[in-house]
């Protein structure tokens, strides 16, 4: 189902239109939980923080495509609102070839130098075998996450929601039945977790593909719309590669707190494991939420509708508020039955290292909901280079305090908890002061 975001009640067509993907992000997430749980309970704390020590990885390296799938997205929206078919056309069909020949480079990278990267991870001697033979076969399915995760931001770009959807409850079903499979009853241990979320990512990747291909003939490659020239070739490296850099330098931020993390050893990586999957978990909607508020706001910017922009950065702000607000109080309060989900009520250590990151993190929701309607807000309006700006001092912040603060023996992983909302307020400030100094001077 298509929705026009140029027409209609704006906080009743943003929400509509951001409804179907954060119910798919609560999936995924709700999938990663799960998977989790499987793990930890099957295959125990060393396990448990081999996987969560992967995830981070792998997030980062999904975070390069996803972050050029994103901001190609947010091209198409712009001529879909502008109602440059031609245009739109084209730019589709060299994205596609770029930011796939990208992930193909990057897929043969990181198959080649998996020791070094996990050795760079500082992974503990003990784990280092689970953990390579875990990521080994979850590096063979980038491809699919970016086939995936391309056509998801277009057809979002084109105003339907609801197929990415559909694709992606149904693989994380598979992979749930699967991780069952493959751990439980074959016990093929930490490889067929492995095995199980490559299977669904290629089903999901490929089905949704050809699903996409099907139902929209205005995006199938044609001769006569792939006419590169230098000007579109700059202007697609400029929306994909900008939000590239942003998404892989916010998750390169997270891989190297990963690194300092490990360096406490198992106890602490256990903990942040789960603790990290309950954080994304309680924050995703609004992630999504901004990714949605990305799409509607170049729509409309594409459309010349600048009333409507205006009024959509407000009712975002008061929505994103009031989610991130109340989640933060559910966060804090059940920190220790958030913790008990992934780990035996016998591991007190754990529980207490999780719940303490927790409390830390939950109150502060509302500085990392701002910050994701700013990043959403720059991309929209074609400035995504402030996107990454705001990255830069986020997770520059992040991990200077919390490389500065950890060491000390008072302070401990405290510091590293605590460098993560302070990075979210230095960023959010540089955000909002260069929105107004934007309205004085007419930018906008």
């Amino acid at each position: 189902m298509k929705k026009d975001l140029t027409q209609g009640n704006v906080a009743k067509t943003m929400l509509l239109f951001a409804g179907p993907m954060i119910l798919g992000n609560l999936l995924q997430q709700l999938y990663n939980v799960v998977d989790t749980l499987i793990v930890g309970w099957s295959l125990g704390p060393d396990a448990l923080a081999a996987v969560g020590s992967a995830y981070t990885l792998m997030t980062f390296l999904n975070s390069i495509q996803i972050g050029m799938c994103m901001g190609a997205g947010a091209l198409f929206s712009y001529y879909f609102g502008k109602k440059e078919r031609d245009r739109m056309k084209s730019s589709i069909q060299l994205s596609f070839l770029l930011i796939g020949g990208v992930t193909l480079a990057l897929n043969i990278l990181v198959m080649a130098f998996c020791d070094p990267i996990l050795r760079l991870l500082q992974t503990p001697p003990e784990l280092f075998a689970m953990m390579h033979t875990y990521v080994w076969i979850i590096f063979m399915g980038l491809f699919f996450v970016f086939l995936y995760n391309y056509f998801s931001y277009l057809l979002r770009a084109l105003g339907d929601s609801v197929t990415p959807l559909f694709f992606l409850g149904s693989t994380a079903l598979l992979n749930i039945v699967l991780d069952l499979l493959f751990v439980v009853v074959y016990g093929w241990g930490i490889g067929g977790a492995a095995k199980a979320t490559v299977i669904s990512q290629a089903v999901s990747g490929i089905g949704l593909g050809l699903f996409a291909w099907w139902k929209e003939p205005q995006i199938r490659f044609d001769r006569a719309h792939f006419d590169f020239t230098p000007e579109k070739g700059k202007e697609i490296l400029r929306f994909s590669f900008a939000s590239s850099i942003q998404q892989s330098v916010m998750n390169f931020g997270i891989l190297m707190i990963q690194g300092l993390v490990n360096s406490f050893g198992a106890v602490v990586m256990a903990a942040f494991a789960a603790a990290v999957k309950i954080d994304s978990f309680a924050y995703m909607p609004a992630q999504e939420f901004s990714n949605a508020f990305s799409l509607f706001i170049s729509q409309n910017y594409g459309a010349g509708e600048k009333e409507r922009v205006q009024k959509g950065i407000r009712e975002a702000i008061r929505i994103s508020l009031l989610f991130c607000a109340a989640v933060s109080v559910l966060v804090f309060v059940f920190a220790g039955g958030l913790m008990r989900l992934f780990i035996s009520a016998a591991d007190r250590e754990i529980i207490a290292v999780g719940m303490g990151y927790l409390r830390v993190e939950g109150a502060c929701y509302c500085g990392i909901g701002v910050l994701m309607l700013l990043y959403g807000y720059y991309r929209g309006i074609n400035r995504p280079e402030m996107s990454l700006v705001l990255t830069i001092i986020s997770l520059g912040t992040r991990v200077l305090l919390a490389y500065v603060l950890a060491p000390i023996p008072q302070i401990g992983v405290w510091g590293i908890w605590a460098a993560i909302p302070i990075g979210w307020s230095l960023a959010d400030v540089t955000g909002v002061l260069y929105l107004r100094r934007s309205d004085r001077k007419g930018g906008r």
